[in-house]
């Protein structure tokens, strides 16, 4: 699909659409849409940002290209006046007192954000079903599960909603969804976007990206966010992509892919037939193909997991009801601490902070939590291998279908599992994009460190073949 940002950018400019006319009818279809993706409408603000993109219209001045253009915001990210919830009892009533650096800055560019999004609660699960505002439904079946932790983001993006949407991908939060509802999502780089003013969930692995329905939009929308931040010292430089510089000759390209996952038990039969297929398609295209070997999915889910819930443990400490949540009083003072975070905290962030906590005791961080931290710096050292052989790497989204909802929640450890492809890019610090091709739930495109834009000209390449 061509840029949808680029098209309404024309016809604004031409005078073919209102800006108030465009932002009205996508919140309408957001007031009636059924599928759970709406925690928030910012409905006022949003209609007084159009009026002013059209009086400039109006009186003949310039606008930008992302001027106009309605978004969607994961309900993880701080803008300033309005409920960031996180998707929880713990912060339903919590007003943002600032705006996170990466939604600013598309504020800057003039982009009109619509709506706070459904979301697992605080990106604690790949389903989007852990959230008080009920489980998001998949946009080609609303039988199923959306993704997640990013599932009100990619349905509303996916249905039309939104033009784009701004989710958070910690270990594989953006690019799952995207492959459930057949759009394509990025995981930038580590560090390329600042994390200012993102609910922290696992510190060393969070990225914020965007979601969208063409590899344009998505160039467009990480340009702008992309920079470093001072109020964010995990921040990297980055050149800015150019379109012309991603046009779809990438026939000279190495695609490596991982035998291991192909072979694994978990993939299904359809997933792997389709990812062979295209591995075959790829090949009559003249690309050469090479296989390489890995960590196993059970490995990498782990030690992701052991980590991020160290680190979630430790970032949802603050969360007591003193400073920040809502705060339930008990007999006493710690009785209030106890009955707080109990009552707000949903089953599975529970879950995590439990696990966190277990793996940071005494007695147990030496065995397992500075294993996991020796393992991840393995992990990292074999991409840093690989990079050297290959361009990119290819591999599935998922191992499976989207499940139904409801079957997620049974069952915690195979929606662990569900992420055995994309945590082990997260825990390289790898950009990765889907693109919603080649299995049902798409593919994964990796490459090395500040390489998204070998990433999105291959993309325009298979977006080309397949």
């Amino acid at each position: 699909m061509d840029s949808q940002i680029k098209k309404i950018h024309e016809q604004l400019v031409a005078k073919e659409i209102t800006c108030t006319g465009l932002v009205q009818e996508r919140l309408n279809l957001l007031k009636e849409n059924k599928y759970n993706s709406v925690n928030s409408l910012l409905e006022e603000h949003a209609l007084d940002l159009a009026s002013k993109v059209d009086a400039k219209i109006n009186n003949g001045e310039e606008i930008g290209l992302l001027e106009g253009i309605p978004f969607g915001i994961k309900d993880v990210y701080m803008v300033q006046g309005t409920y960031t919830t996180a998707s929880s009892d713990m912060l339903k009533k919590y007003k943002s007192a600032y705006t996170a650096t990466a939604i600013q800055k598309l504020l800057d560019a003039g982009a009109i954000p619509l709506v706070k999004e459904n979301c697992d609660s605080f990106g604690h699960g790949s389903s989007s079903e852990n959230t008080i505002f009920g489980a998001v439904k998949n946009a080609v079946n609303p039988e199923l599960v959306a993704g997640g932790s990013s599932g009100g983001s990619a349905v509303n993006v996916a249905k039309d909603y939104t033009v784009f949407s701004i989710g958070g991908d910690t270990g594989g939060s953006i690019r799952q969804p995207a492959g459930y509802n057949n759009i394509y999502g990025l995981k930038p780089t580590y560090g390329r976007i600042s994390r200012f003013g993102l609910m922290a969930y696992t510190s060393s692995t969070d990225c914020v990206g965007p979601l969208a329905k063409s590899i344009e939009d998505i160039r467009i929308v990480l340009n702008v966010m992309s920079g470093k931040d001072v109020k964010d010292q995990t921040t990297i430089s980055s050149e800015e992509i150019d379109e012309t510089a991603i046009a779809a000759d990438s026939k000279k390209v190495t695609v490596g892919y991982f035998n291991n996952f192909i072979e694994g038990e978990a993939i299904s039969d359809s997933i792997k037939s389709d990812f062979l297929q295209t591995l075959e398609k790829l090949k009559a295209a003249g690309i050469k193909v090479k296989e390489l070997d890995f960590f196993g999915g059970d490995t990498l889910v782990s030690t992701y997991y052991t980590l991020a819930m160290a680190e979630t443990a430790s970032n949802l400490s603050r969360l007591d009801g003193t400073n920040y949540g809502n705060r339930i009083e008990g007999e006493n003072l710690i009785d209030t601490y106890a009955v707080t975070r109990s009552e707000n905290f949903s089953e599975e962030s529970k879950r995590r902070i439990v696990g966190g906590n277990q793996v940071l005791s005494q007695g147990f961080s030496d065995e397992i939590y500075l294993k996991s931290l020796a393992l991840r710096d393995q992990i990292s050292e074999s991409f840093e291998k690989d990079f050297k052989e290959v361009d990119v790497v290819l591999s599935p989204v998922t191992p499976a279908n989207p499940p139904k909802i409801g079957d997620s929640l049974k069952d915690p450890h195979a929606m662990y599992l569900s992420d055995a492809y994309t945590v082990g890019f997260s825990l390289g610090q790898l950009p990765t994009l889907t693109v919603p091709q080649g299995t049902a739930t798409g593919l994964q495109i990796t490459a090395a460190k500040n390489k998204e834009q070998t990433i999105l000209k291959f993309a325009n390449f298979l977006k080309d073949i397949l």
